[in-house]
């Protein structure tokens, strides 16, 4: 078999297998599997090492190491549980509590790992309401969902939108007032609908009293002002010329030299897997574009009347594509056949990717985090459960983008 021939094969099995999910008899998980795409396309697609280690974009894999140091400390400086506690205290009035839960969650994961606000929220709430006798499901939905949306505000807010900015050359200033509209429409129709769906279903049972808060981190004043600080100085320096990967590995270094977090702490609180999957996924995408089978499909898809460039049709791609395979592998694999001459195309993929991960449950780790936390919690989110509220939510947010997009080209 020729190369290109093998190529292929190893992209489609990757790709099957991160939609999937899984491989049959094996342990592997998506990181895995595409750590195993890239030793196959090196070991059979014949990729040298020196073509290997050019299909990764280090500045994105960089940016996103930064970041999850500075996400890191914060959270041993007990930054995200203070927040989480804060807020559930307002659950007198659960349609004001949805809103908070929605806004701070949203904010919150536009500048920091929305994974990690997801993971210390999902306890923290769930057990609040439940001994509120409050049916937890929609709000920790919510939770979920308006992490997905508030991440695609900002270039920083999720890997996917990292690699995008860093691919597509975007200005991180310029990126953030044209999501704005599209955002904002976007959570205050996740507010709407979740609360009109869910409103008459709020009661429920007494909690286990084995259910506990764990506060893994006690809240340390001064070095959560340290870390807000140093993360203002970071976002502040976006607006400037200066490398965004660097600014971010500047700032890690700083916290790496702490006088109180140790540096195994830090460090392992980094989401290395993340960071496996993008390096996995760059090769096996840059090999598979080596090939040019990508850029002929997009042409045979056009001459068959799907043009993938028109909004439209790129909206909906990369929602669905995010939530059969994934965002970053959704974005990973557009990346390489979209034509990002089109200066809206890397601005629809940054939002339609955040947004359609809210879809249903797998569409994104956020959702995943979640339904993980409330089944420790002995709350049942079921596929359905999520996919009820999920479903319009996304439909209601695409919508919202494309009518932004037509308006902002008239």
């Amino acid at each position: 078999m020729e190369h290109a021939t093998i190529i292929l094969v190893i992209f489609a099995v990757t790709y099957i297998a991160i939609a999937v999910g899984r491989v049959p008899g094996l342990k592997l998980n998506r990181p895995g599997i595409a750590l195993l795409g890239a030793i196959s396309m090196m070991i059979l697609g014949g990729t040298t090492t020196a073509q290997a280690v050019s299909y990764v974009n280090w500045p994105t894999v960089f940016l996103l190491f930064g970041f999850f140091v500075i996400s890191a400390q914060l959270r041993l400086s007990g930054f995200y549980d203070k927040v989480a506690a804060g807020f559930a205290d307002q659950l007198g009035h659960p349609a004001r509590f949805l809103l908070i839960l929605m806004v701070v969650t949203g904010g919150l994961s536009a500048f920091l790992n929305h994974d990690i606000v997801c993971f210390v929220f999902a306890p923290i709430v769930g057990v609040a309401l439940l001994r509120r006798q409050i049916n937890p499901v929609p709000f920790l939905i919510a939770l979920a969902i308006s992490s997905n949306i508030g991440a695609a505000a900002t270039l920083i807010g999720n890997p996917q939108n990292m690699m995008i900015g860093e691919v597509a050359k975007l200005n991180f200033g310029g990126y953030m007032l044209w999501s704005s509209a599209p955002v904002i429409v976007a959570m205050g129709a996740t507010y709407g609908i979740i609360w009109f769906m869910s409103r008459n279903n709020l009661h429920a049972s007494p909690p286990d009293q084995n259910v506990l808060v764990r506060q893994d981190y006690p809240f340390d004043r001064l070095h959560t002002l340290k870390g807000i600080s140093i993360l203002v100085v970071v976002i502040g320096m976006f607006f400037t010329s200066m490398p965004k990967e660097v600014i971010a590995l500047a700032a890690a270094g700083i916290h790496l030299a702490s006088p109180k977090f140790r540096t195994d702490d830090l460090l392992g609180l980094v989401d290395w897997p993340i960071l496996v999957l993008f390096m996995g996924l760059f090769v096996v995408a840059g090999a598979f574009q080596s090939t040019g089978q990508g850029e002929a499909a997009v042409h045979r898809l056009a001459q068959g009347g799907f043009n993938l460039s028109t909004p439209f049709n790129l909206t909906l791609t990369t929602a669905a594509m995010s939530s059969l395979i994934g965002n970053s592998a959704s974005v990973m694999l557009l990346l390489k056949i979209v034509n990002l001459a089109n200066p809206v195309a890397p601005y629809i993929l940054a939002l339609a990717n955040s947004f359609g991960g809210s879809l249903i449950v797998i569409g994104s780790v956020s959702n995943i985090i979640v339904v993980q936390q409330a089944h420790a919690m002995g709350i049942k989110i079921s596929f359905w459960d999520f996919a009820r509220l999920g479903i319009p939510v996304t439909l209601a947010a695409l919508a919202g983008l494309l009518v932004w997009v037509f308006l902002m080209n008239q």
